[in-house]
């Protein structure tokens, strides 16, 4: 563990070394494919450095971080797109944060008079509703002491995992993976909200409330990836083939283009973790919802208002259809190459850790 642990203050140090010449060098290249060359290296960098750690709960955060959200926030800065470009300039730490962490600064709108506003306004669909996400400071921190509760109570279950059906273990595996994310993405924030007071955009909107797959993957599951994929693929994608198709099958091909890099993405975290070829499986777990978001979009528009299910039907249909092609597509490779029993081993190596690094005070005060 002295060793990972190590190699990730390496990975950590490099890092912010790189972004320190992003910030200082390349921010003065005209932006470009210039800007983008002497970005290369950095890109390079970034996309080996995970390889030094070993560990799923260190190597896999490093990954996304670094090959998947810096990299495409890079990525836009070449063309002085995206977060990390904007006037006046950035400050260097408000860069770095940025640029390796996974935050958006909330964009507070414009205060409209109550004459203007229309309580009945549709949302986006890149849109959430800032009620369902905006709780008081009390509320989160309760919510988070819950979360971790319950993340505790499922690694503590898989010492009984010989005695329960594989449905089950995979339902806490789904529970895992979301808990995992609620925990650990603030706390990456926490930095960034300590040091700059930034107000940041939530990072999920209670996915498990989720009444379809349009709602799940475009509002509550993961806002982080969804902000990012949008102007690095979706626009890009629907801006090129407006002028050829129309803009109706722009939109189908720049939703199913967001979804193939979103799939082809997790392969390359998987990589990370199993250090094995990839096999495909989730970006095909990806196409599949692509292809079902489309058609229920189509659908939506085709009933209108005439006819809808109601949630209490909708929401138990959407919950099953992610856990049965989860359990088809998106686990199988991470279960065959052993990457939860790992995942899962590390668990009482890091409280061991953790336990012998503590100061000798803590021990004298806990007797």
């Amino acid at each position: 563990m002295e060793g990972e642990i190590y190699n990730f203050i390496k990975v950590c140090f490099l890092a912010n070394i790189s972004l320190c010449y992003c910030f200082y060098i390349s921010s003065r290249i005209p932006k470009g494919i210039l800007r983008l060359l002497s970005l290369l290296p950095i890109l390079y960098l970034f996309i080996v450095l995970p390889l030094n750690l070993h560990s799923f709960h260190l190597g896999g955060p490093t990954t996304f971080l670094l090959v998947w959200l810096a990299t495409f926030k890079l990525l836009l800065f070449s063309f002085d797109h995206g977060p990390l470009s904007s006037p006046p300039p950035l400050p260097l730490f408000q860069f770095i944060s940025l640029a390796i962490l996974p935050i958006k600064i909330k964009q507070n709108p414009p205060q409209k008079s109550p004459s203007n506003q229309n309580p009945d306004r549709k949302i986006p669909p890149n849109h959430t509703k800032s009620d369902n996400t905006s709780y008081p400071i009390g509320k989160k921190s309760i919510l988070f002491a819950v979360k971790a509760l319950l993340l505790a109570l499922v690694v503590g279950s898989y010492d009984y995992r010989q005695h329960l059906h594989p449905y089950v273990i995979l339902a806490l595996y789904c529970c895992h993976l979301y808990l995992g994310l609620e925990i650990l993405l603030p706390l990456f924030a926490t930095p960034a909200r300590a040091v700059f007071g930034f107000e940041l955009e939530p990072h999920s909107n209670e996915p498990y409330l989720s009444t379809s797959l349009q709602d799940f993957w475009g509002r509550r599951w993961n806002l982080m990836v969804t902000k990012i994929l949008r102007p690095t693929t979706y626009d890009p994608v629907r801006n090129v083939f407006t002028r050829v198709v129309g803009p109706r099958l722009a939109r189908f091909l720049a939703m199913m283009s967001t979804f193939v890099v979103s799939g082809l993405m997790h392969e390359v975290i998987y990589y990370y973790l199993a250090r094995v070829p990839p096999t495909w499986e989730v970006t095909w777990f990806f196409v599949l919802h692509g292809v079902c978001v489309a058609i229920e979009v189509e659908v939506k528009k085709a009933v209108a208002n005439r006819w809808r299910l109601k949630p209490v039907v909708s929401w138990p249909l959407t919950l099953l259809f992610l856990a049965v092609t989860a359990n088809w597509l998106f686990f199988p490779q991470l279960l065959r190459n052993g990457v939860d029993v790992k995942a899962i081993n590390e668990y009482p190596v890091m409280v061991d850790f953790v336990k012998s690094h503590l100061p000798l005070n803590f021990y004298w005060w806990k007797s």
